[in-house]
């Protein structure tokens, strides 16, 4: 960040009403499944390994549940209500795999808006290419703060 450069911040939340929504859809790649578990060492063989995966119910290697919660932190980050967000906690539930190469829908809907304590609670459904839900919960977001402006002030992080 630059001093005094400008911010695009997400939106405040007097700005945002009960009943928005916002749908995404987001396809799993090879290279974010390898970026996942680079990143995590998690090297769960049902998320890599085919003949292990075969052998469960699950039949072929399916995604991290953890990774469907990052694409959910990320939208809330990017556009609802945008960047300064801060999920301040969720409830997920995966009630269904999502395998690679697969397609994840997202559907988040604004169902609470709470002005005295600054908050917002989104619900979350994520539906995959055989339109079976994979992702069900509530995300309890705290949007974006108004910053107030720097002039001059010595900031003790640099």
């Amino acid at each position: 960040m630059l001093l005094g450069k400008k911010r695009k911040l997400g939106r405040k939340i007097e700005e945002i009403s009960v009943g928005e929504k916002l749908s995404i859809t987001e396809r799993i790649e090879d290279k974010d499944l390898l970026l996942y578990l680079g990143l995590t060492d998690d090297a769960n063989p049902l998320y890599i390994q085919h003949d292990y995966a075969s052998q469960t119910p699950f039949e072929k290697p399916i995604v991290p549940s953890i990774m469907l919660t990052g694409m959910v932190t990320s939208a809330i980050s990017k556009y609802f209500p945008g960047p300064g967000s801060h999920v301040l906690g969720q409830e997920i539930e995966f009630p269904n795999p999502v395998y690679h190469y697969g397609k994840v829908e997202l559907l988040f809907e604004i169902i609470e808006v709470n002005l005295p304590e600054h908050y917002i609670v989104l619900r979350i459904i994520g539906r995959n290419d055989k339109d079976e839900t994979v992702v069900i919960g509530k995300v309890k977001v705290c949007p974006p703060h108004r910053l107030r402006e720097i002039h001059s002030a010595a900031l003790e992080n640099f």
